[in-house]
């Protein structure tokens, strides 16, 4: 479990972290420090308000980190006047001037508001491709909408086919990554999930039939923001190739899962995607999926892979024809995949479900 999330300062000026970080202290706060937006990306949506020093304003706003709540552009007297402008355009919501605000920074510190509930993410990433990957993550989705956990499923891998297919959601109308491209992650949160493809307590963020290169960061960062607070599970179908947008996914994530056929060479590909992951997310697991032609067992690739084994999965011709349908993974609730969904909602969320919950 994650511990809880610091207030975030971003500053590059010595003599204002100084200053800052000694009112942090008399609030009785802890804080994580960035330099940079490079250095913030990672923690700019997570951290319970983000003060950022005049020095990056401009250099943050040219980063286009995503739009969120608290966040306070701070300087000393004499050096924030004219950035006013900037102020506007970063989304920040407050400008305050040392030392007149100090007492002000210091309530801020103080008073944090409790913790919000943060929902749980798990990411899920194949080993080699046509791993299932896909199916995993519609599955674990559908499941754990049966079991009444407001859910988001991210499809954020462009050569993965798209999971509005493998949910049988093609028609459902609502935004998709392109649309979110366009406006360069720059939406507003609760808007955003009323805006994507929604039936009941999913929603679905996924691509369109058109080309799309990859998922831009600042939607994904903004996505992740939107549904943290808003939806209970949120599950990330991710390339082996990560991009910036996945990686963010990877540090949100509070498991992932790695499926890697029960073969000897897509345990060695899945070898070289788990040193990978690892360095972003460290609750790291292995599903194997089956047949075995060469009578590999699963242990033996959790073995070979030094990873945790998560569980297996066996060929159910009811799920490929349920997809071919237009039916989703484990909605009917029965079978291996939708029992070892319900397992892993189950782990991931803390709580007790049972197979007849739906």
């Amino acid at each position: 479990m994650p511990g809880p999330r610091r207030p975030l300062i971003v500053t590059a000026d010595p003599d204002l972290l100084d200053e800052l970080l000694r009112l942090a202290a008399a609030g009785g706060a802890e804080t994580e420090v960035a330099p940079d937006p490079a250095g913030a990306r990672s923690r700019w949506t997570g951290a319970p308000f983000v003060l950022v020093g005049i020095d990056q304003a401009a250099a943050c706003l040219r980063a286009r980190l995503p739009r969120r709540a608290r966040v306070i552009l701070i300087g000393q007297a004499g050096t924030i006047t004219p950035e006013w402008h900037t102020a506007e355009l970063l989304g920040a919501e407050n400008v305050a001037v040392l030392p007149e605000a100090a007492l002000w920074i210091v309530d801020q510190f103080h008073d944090r508001p409790a913790r919000p509930v943060i929902a749980r993410t798990v990411a899920v990433i194949g080993g080699r491709g046509g791993a299932g990957a896909s199916t995993l993550a519609a599955g674990l989705a559908t499941t754990a909408v049966r079991n009444a956990f407001r859910t988001l499923l991210i499809d954020a891998d462009p050569l993965g086919g798209g999971l509005d297919l493998v949910l049988g959601w093609e028609d459902v109308g609502g935004l998709r990554w392109p649309a979110l491209t366009e406006a360069d992650g720059r939406v507003d949160p609760p808007a955003l999930l009323k805006a994507l493809p929604h039936r009941g307590d999913l929603v679905l963020l996924s691509f369109d039939r058109a080309e799309l290169p990859g998922v831009p960061s600042e939607a994904m960062a903004a996505t992740l923001h939107a549904a943290q607070r808003a939806r209970d599970v949120i599950v990330a179908d991710l390339p082996r190739q990560l991009d910036a947008a996945a990686v963010l996914a990877l540090q949100a994530a509070h498991r992932t899962l790695l499926v890697v056929p029960a073969e000897l060479r897509a345990a060695a590909s899945a070898r070289r995607t788990a040193d990978t992951v690892r360095e972003h997310c460290e609750n790291l697991a292995v599903v194997v999926r089956g047949p075995a032609p060469g009578k590999l067992r699963p242990r033996d690739i959790s073995t070979a892979l030094h990873l945790p084994l998560a569980g297996t999965i066996r060929p159910e011709k009811t799920v490929c024809q349920g997809i071919e349908e237009g039916l989703a993974p484990t909605a009917t609730g029965r079978g291996p995949l939708a029992a070892l969904c319900l397992r892993l909602i189950s782990d991931l969320t803390g709580t007790e479900l049972k197979a007849d919950a739906a």
